[in-house]
């Protein structure tokens, strides 16, 4: 595998902007949904990736912006308690986060080994993967991300989607050099001009913003109720984190859990996601898109994503910049992230393959196919529901039932007898 430290400073600002841009589409996304205003949540990603390196010494190549599972319960929670106090919760979900990693550096990572063993990961990623795949398809037949509004007649935006997609693809495995390194702005690229022919490329917004405007930033408020609603939420976005560090250290060859150690991981991710809430942006957690991004590229550079979180803090007051970002098509963005999340789901699926969880074990084929139908059928049970309910199951399941060693599957007891 090339070594990607030793690049030119160029090199690596040109692979950082492609992991900002592989982000954009679904973070800003994210506040669009739950009425966030997205030049915070593009200010507010980069200030949480430079916290989170700060924390973890700048080893791991990550990048942190709004989570999807996070949507559905601000959009709830903005009804029932107003936007200020939904801030405060993700602002003390954020703040739960800091507590788990000060028990982890006080007890060890054993009690988050036997909560979180490779059978409740593994599935809740795979969840958060295929339960985002109607998003991406929505979005490359030319509807908004929920398939509400159709945006763009779907013959029109369907072979631009695919098109997006197979430049892509054909650009992450052909390709070679510096063109290997950036195939998702290839494709972005190559959609955007076809959507220009087809004419549904809308540069109004361009001419109407400003080159420069500040942020909206909003202050939190705080409220029992908001607070105690958003905390099991964290669950599912602290699973991801630690499959996202898994992954990513399963590729680079490092275990991430033991140097910088889950609880700086933990706390770069927690004090990201309070700082981002305190500024009215989303939560931060570990991206999977880019996670995903990263896989495809082979890029484990971790100052490419200091140039992604840099460059992302400086256009947040570029007003003209984030308006010509927010004109590329829905097709176009729904195509590549066809393969983005899709590579989410694989994350999961290879957590359980690398542990050889044995998935005929009773207790096993339980948590994942419970999980599985919960999370991506949208299940809703009380206050929980879709990844937060999966998520929740999947740890009672494993501690209810009996057998827990196969929880791990075999790889890890191999290893031990070593």
């Amino acid at each position: 595998m090339q070594d990607h430290t030793k690049d030119p400073v160029w090199k690596q600002a040109i692979a950082g902007s492609q992991m900002l841009l592989v982000a954009f589409g679904a973070l800003v996304l994210m506040p669009l949904i739950t009425g966030l205003d997205p030049n915070v949540a593009l200010f507010t990603a980069g200030l949480g990736t430079l916290i989170f390196h700060v924390a973890t010494g700048g080893q791991i190549p990550i990048f942190l912006a709004s989570s999807f599972a996070f949507i559905a319960p601000v959009i709830v929670s903005k009804g029932r308690f107003g936007m200020e106090e939904t801030l405060g919760g993700l602002t003390a979900a954020g703040i739960l986060y800091i507590l788990l990693s000060g028990l982890v550096r006080l007890r060890g990572t054993g009690f988050v080994r036997r909560l979180l063993p490779p059978v409740v990961i593994g599935p809740v990623i795979m969840t958060i993967g295929l339960g985002l795949a109607p998003v991406a398809v929505h979005m490359a037949s030319g509807r908004t991300g929920d398939g509400a509004t159709q945006l763009i007649p779907y013959d029109t935006a369907i072979w631009i989607a695919m098109t997006s997609l197979a430049v892509t693809i054909i650009m992450s495995v052909w390709a070679s050099g510096i063109f290997r390194l950036i195939p998702i702005m290839f494709g972005v690229i190559t959609g955007y001009i076809l959507s220009a022919f087809a004419g549904i490329v809308d540069l109004t917004p361009i001419r109407e913003a400003a080159w420069f405007a500040a942020p909206d930033f909003v202050a939190p408020a705080f409220s029992w109720g908001a607070i105690l609603f958003m905390i099991p939420v964290a669950i599912a976005p602290a699973i991801e984190h630690i499959g996202d560090v898994l992954a990513i250290g399963n590729v680079t060859g490092k275990n991430y859990l033991e140097k910088p150690g889950l609880h700086r991981t933990l706390l770069g991710d927690g004090l990201a996601t309070s700082a981002a809430s305190m500024l009215g942006g989303p939560p931060n957690t570990t991206y999977s898109e880019v996670t995903g991004a990263v896989m495809l590229t082979r890029n484990f550079n971790p100052k490419v994503m200091w140039w992604a979180a840099c460059i992302a803090m400086v256009l947040a007051f570029v007003g003209k910049f984030g308006a010509a970002l927010q004109t590329i098509p829905v097709p176009v963005m729904g195509g590549i992230l066809c393969l983005l999340f899709g590579s989410i789901a694989v994350v999961g699926l290879n957590t359980l393959i690398r542990h050889q969880v044995d998935l005929s074990q009773a207790r096993n084929l339980v948590i994942v196919g419970v999980t599985l139908v919960f999370g991506i059928g949208g299940m809703v049970l009380g206050n929980l529901e879709g990844i937060a309910l999966c998520a929740v199951a999947a740890i009672i399941l494993n501690l209810v039932l009996p057998g827990g060693r196969e929880a791990w599957g075999k790889a890890i007891y191999e290893h031990k007898a070593d």
